[in-house]
């Protein structure tokens, strides 16, 4: 038996497998969500930190607003591919075209949303 000179799995992304939008948000959003169900044992020390009246070089340093900014944008992120992911399993938006338009959708909302958090954790709380 011969072995056929193209790959076997399409997921050797690289000279292979050129990477499309709909299998990088799927990617993005198995990534978004184990990290934020690590994050999120974080985010409840900072908040039992925040109770207990522990220092602002805890809770207010700028490497702290940036930690609980990336957590928030993973959260806008898959909030948003969720939501996204809803619509597909009531089978609206499965053509290639719709799905591309929902996908820059969530790229765009989590870009929006991020922008806006960033806003207020480094310029309202001061």
């Amino acid at each position: 038996m011969t072995r056929p000179d193209r790959p076997l799995s399409p997921f050797m992304i690289g000279p292979y497998y050129r990477p499309q939008l709909t299998s990088m948000t799927s990617i993005a959003h198995r990534i978004t969500g184990a990290l934020l169900a690590i994050g999120l044992i974080g985010w409840v020390v900072w908040l039992h930190a925040l109770a207990w009246g522990t220092p602002t070089a805890i809770t207010g340093s700028t490497l702290s607003r940036l930690v609980l900014l990336l957590f928030s944008v993973g959260a806008f992120y898959h909030l948003a591919n969720g939501i996204r992911h809803l619509f597909w399993d009531a089978g609206k938006g499965l053509s290639i075209p719709a799905a591309y338009r929902s996908g820059w959708t969530v790229v765009a909302l989590t870009g929006l949303f991020a922008v806006a958090a960033s806003f207020y954790l480094f310029e309202v709380i001061r």
